[in-house]
C-alpha cells in the first residue's frame, strides 16, 4: 500500500543540476573547440568561422578539446553512477516503447502533449537515451582518433581512422541536433530552466505517484496520471 507522498520532492535533485551545468559547459567547449580542430583539416566542403570556434588555432583547439573531455568523461561517469544508485534512469529515463513515443508524438503534433515538471514522456526519453548513447561513442571514437596507435584496437574497432573520425563528427552533428531541440524546448517551457537552476517542486499531478518504493512513476498519457501499484 502506499505510504510515502512525494510532494516536496525536487523536479531536478541538486546533484542533477550540478552535473547538468557541468556538462552544459563541457559539452560546450568540446563542440567550439571540435570545430576549431575540424578547420585544420575539413573532411565536408565547408569550414566553421571564426567566431564560432574556441582555441585560436589547431594546438590551441586540440588542448581545449583534451581538457573539456577530461571534465566531460569526469561528469559523464558521475551521472551514470548516480542515475544507476538513485534510481534515476529507472524511474525518469526507462526505455519507451515504440507505441508510447508514437503516441506521444501524435499528442505534439496536435499541441496536446502535456509538459509536467518531473515527468518525462517517451519522447523525452527517447532524446535522453539517445543523446546519452550519441556521447559516449563521442567519447570513444574521440579517443580512438587522438590515440590511433596507442588504442590501434579500438581504433580498428571502429573500422579505422577515416571511419572513426566520420563517426566522431555524425556524433558531435547529433549532439548538436538536440542541444538545438533542447533549447528550443526550453524557450517554449521557460520554467524547465528555473526548475534546472533551483530547486523547484515537481508538479502536483507528478508527485502524488512518486513515491518512495511502493509505487513506481506514473505515466502520464492524455493529461492524467495513472498509479502503478508494485509488491511492498
Amino acid at each position: 500500500m502506499p505510504k510515502h507522498h512525494a510532494s516536496g520532492r525536487a523536479a531536478h535533485p541538486w546533484p542533477i543540476r550540478v552535473m547538468h551545468w557541468v556538462g552544459v559547459y563541457a559539452i560546450g567547449c568540446m563542440i567550439l573547440s571540435g570545430w576549431q580542430i575540424y578547420n585544420a583539416s575539413p573532411s565536408l566542403p565547408f569550414e566553421f568561422p571564426p567566431w564560432m570556434t574556441l582555441g585560436g588555432w589547431l594546438a590551441g583547439g586540440i588542448a581545449w578539446h583534451i581538457a573539456a573531455m577530461w571534465l566531460l568523461f569526469a561528469d559523464g561517469l558521475a551521472y551514470l553512477c548516480y542515475g544507476f544508485a538513485s534510481g534515476h534512469f529507472r524511474r525518469h529515463l526507462s526505455a519507451p516503447r515504440p507505441g508510447e513515443v508514437i503516441a506521444d508524438l501524435g499528442r505534439a503534433a496536435r499541441f496536446r502533449l502535456p509538459h509536467r515538471l518531473g515527468y518525462y514522456n517517451a519522447v523525452q526519453r527517447l532524446l535522453y537515451d539517445g543523446v546519452i548513447v550519441a556521447i559516449l561513442l563521442a567519447i570513444a571514437t574521440g579517443l580512438s582518433i587522438w590515440k590511433p596507435v596507442q588504442l590501434g584496437w579500438l581504433t580498428g574497432l571502429f573500422g579505422g581512422y577515416p571511419v572513426a573520425r566520420g563517426i566522431h563528427l555524425a556524433m558531435m552533428g547529433l549532439i548538436v541536433g538536440f542541444v538545438i531541440v533542447h533549447v528550443v524546448l526550453v524557450a517554449i517551457y521557460p520554467r524547465t530552466l528555473v526548475s534546472m537552476v533551483a530547486g523547484v517542486a515537481t508538479d502536483p499531478a507528478v508527485a502524488a505517484p512518486m513515491l518512495a518504493d511502493g509505487v513506481a512513476v506514473g505515466e502520464v498519457a492524455t493529461g492524467e496520471v495513472v498509479k502503478r501499484e508494485t509488491a511492498p
